[in-house]
């Protein structure tokens, strides 16, 4: 019989979701609230904060719809740089200016708005970097 093998980051993001899953009925699902999660409430009944909608590194850019881009809009909530209400899986403005917003703030990417191998790596690996999100439209 041939099994299909999970990639590693692939195992990771079940893990985390069986972990968050069992913090949450553990009541641990966190009671310090703050101003920054009035902004940003947490993702809508049904939903999760854990991305699973794609795992590669594909260009992903403006005017493009599907899995790729619902990963990078749950990616950049999850790390403040976009609200939980603009995740419809459209490369929009919102979003445009949120990967350039992540971009500027995690050198060498350029702010460029291109969803590239490198942009991937970087929300692959950046921990929730904004303690306060950041306003739309920009101030």
């Amino acid at each position: 019989m041939i099994r299909k093998m999970l990639s590693p980051r692939g195992t990771a993001g079940a893990l985390a979701a069986v972990a968050l899953a069992a913090a949450l009925a553990a009541g641990l699902g966190g009671s310090a609230a703050s101003a920054a999660d009035d902004y940003n409430p947490p993702p809508p009944p049904g939903s999760s904060p854990v991305c699973v909608f794609y795992d590669g590194d594909g260009p992903t850019l403006y005017g493009e719809r599907g899995e790729r881009v619902s990963q990078v809009q749950c990616m950049l909530a999850n790390r403040h740089y976009l609200p939980w209400s603009a995740l419809d899986g459209t490369f929009g403005p919102q979003t445009l200016l949120a990967v350039q917003r992540f971009q500027a703030d995690h050198p060498p990417l350029r702010p460029d708005g291109l969803v590239t191998a490198a942009t991937w790596s970087a929300l692959w690996h950046a921990g929730p970097s904004r303690t306060t999100p950041l306003p739309y439209p920009p101030v």
